[in-house]
């Protein structure tokens, strides 16, 4: 059967780098062609190309970020936990009629321990994402969420959950079936678990769609992410009225994770390969396994009293600020 080779998708600030590839293979057809050796020529070229690479995703501003995040072939939830996961068997249902596909959880192994792994999972095309809504969960998915750690809680396997939406949806059926219910359900049963909780920001956080399966002991985050209470189409729309001003919004927003680690709501920042997650999701998923079993291994040694109250207390410093009145 024959294969083709899926083209890359390139992003705006990615057209510089194509191009040097493009030149690259056309010396190297030309002197194949030819039969002329220019082995050092093309060397000098493909280290400029990193060069390049590691110049443009170092210095990306909060909307080419989000560009990144949102890429639709950037690792989900279940690419990494099939790579970081010994085990892993996937559980359906919220146990009042339905099950979510965008969000999907389960039990499995994280380094020979027990653990409960849920998150929102996006479609690899149009026709999956359709399916899955997007990402965004319904009422469902964050009650199916909510049964899986109150089988993690009293079974005493620590939570982990990636975070990947848009936001929650937003849809009038949503709304009937008691959206903002369930999240706010889920809030305040996380504050009160027993067992080590660890949500990460694999893509895209938006909104209180993430907040659902948000509260925890640590709140990891990968370089690229993006963590926002709205996204910035949605700010420029409201303040502006104009959703084209989206960059000046991200920028204002802060939505990047080495801002949110400034401020304080997050704790740690997952590096990405360069050119991002999907370039290398391997490396992303070795990445991450390693930063989640060194968090586990911390979060362990303490007593499930020590964990709630220090729980609180971090979410209650978020958004702490103070004033000074300069003379």
């Amino acid at each position: 059967m024959a294969t083709t080779e899926r083209k890359p998708l390139l992003l705006d600030f990615e057209k510089p780098l194509a191009e040097l590839a493009k030149r690259i293979d056309q010396i190297r057809e030309l002197a194949e062609e030819n039969g002329v050796d220019v082995s050092g020529e093309i060397r000098k070229l493909e280290t400029r190309a990193l060069q390049l690479r590691e110049e443009i995703f170092s210095n990306l501003t909060p909307s080419q970020r989000l560009q990144v995040a949102r890429h639709p072939r950037r690792p989900s939830t279940l690419d990494y936990i099939q790579s970081i996961s010994d085990e892993w068997m996937e559980l359906h249902g919220d146990r009042c009629g339905g099950d979510d596909p965008a969000l999907v959880g389960g039990v499995g192994r994280l380094g020979g321990q027990p653990v409960v792994m849920l998150g929102h999972q996006k479609g690899r095309d149009t026709k999956d994402n359709v399916a899955r809504n997007f990402g965004m969960a319904s009422p469902g998915g964050y009650r199916k969420a909510l049964r899986l750690m109150e089988h993690a809680n009293k079974f005493g396997m620590p939570i982990l959950t990636f975070i990947d939406t848009p936001g929650a949806w937003a849809g009038i059926e949503a709304e009937h079936e008691g959206q903002g219910e369930a999240i706010a359900y889920n809030l305040r049963e996380m504050f009160c678990f027993d067992v080590p909780i660890i949500c990460t920001v694999i893509g895209e956080g938006g909104s209180g769609g993430a907040l659902g399966i948000g509260v925890g002991d640590r709140l990891l985050m990968f370089e690229h992410a993006v963590y926002t209470v709205a996204t910035p189409e949605a700010c420029a729309a409201i303040l502006w009225k104009d959703a084209s001003k989206s960059p000046q919004a991200a920028v204002a927003l802060k939505i990047v994770s080495h801002d949110l680690k400034n401020l304080g709501i997050i704790d740690e920042i997952l590096s990405e390969p360069t050119g991002g997650a999907h370039a290398d999701p391997l490396q992303a998923a070795t990445t991450l396994k390693q930063s989640l079993l060194d968090n586990l291994d911390q979060l362990n040694r303490l007593t499930s009293q020590e964990r709630r109250q220090l729980r609180y207390e971090k979410f209650r410093k978020i958004g702490v600020f103070t004033e000074s009145v300069q003379g």
